[in-house]
């Protein structure tokens, strides 16, 4: 495990729209453009093996796309190649960043100064959430997966503890990379609860697709 002293200030960003990462989570990727590759196996060879999830932010008159001030690092805890060159990892999740600057550098990759500052309960032990009602959040989330034509193990999300639970929904349901930055940048597990709950009935009111109704 990581300590807090050995997170390092400067860090391989992976820019990936929609895609999030959250402290104690893990996120599978598979890894195929050459610049990725290339900061994968960069990091394999230190230490912490940390990358960096920020989502893309379309900045006017910037030329390529910017980046979120906030987002997660992640550890490579799981690697594989395949015989075409390519990379299937898992990330877990570490602690969410405040990017300072970006960094000027010869990788082909981006890298960026980082803050760690304000995140330290992210090191610690998992969050409960204590307003956490599980049978009508269970209830809704039934609806939401009926009108999409999704399936789940309702056993296993019964019994989820409540981090494991809406943190894997908020990585793995689909919502704007908007949406996705609001359930990172939630100061505890009860915000990020009920932001996902909001997320959930608007998308169920129409607000995000015209075809699902309540």
């Amino acid at each position: 495990m990581i300590q807090p002293t050995e997170l390092p200030e400067t860090i391989a960003i992976f820019p990936l729209a929609g895609a999030l990462l959250l402290p104690r989570s893990r996120l599978p990727l598979h890894i195929f453009e050459p610049r990725y590759l290339q900061m994968i196996s960069d990091a394999l060879k230190t230490d912490g093996r940390l990358i960096g999830m920020v989502q893309p932010n379309e900045v006017p008159g910037r030329e390529g796309p910017g980046l979120q001030t906030i987002g997660c690092a992640g550890r490579i805890t799981q690697f594989s190649e395949t015989e075409d060159g390519r990379y299937m990892i898992t990330l877990g999740g570490v602690s969410r960043f405040r990017v300072v600057q970006e960094v000027e550098g010869f990788t082909p990759y981006r890298r960026c100064d980082i803050s760690w500052d304000g995140f330290e309960r992210d090191m610690g032990k998992e969050e409960g959430d204590n307003g956490f009602c599980r049978a009508p959040f269970l209830s809704l989330l039934g609806r939401y997966f009926d009108t999409l034509g999704l399936s789940a193990d309702w056993d296993t999300l019964k019994e989820a503890d409540d981090e494991l639970l809406i943190n894997s929904l908020s990585m793995m349901l689909e919502f704007d990379p908007e949406d996705k930055q609001a359930l990172l940048e939630a100061p505890s597990l009860e915000t990020r609860r009920e932001t996902l709950v909001t997320l959930i009935e608007y998308a169920m009111r129409g607000g995000q697709e015209e075809g699902l109704m309540q």
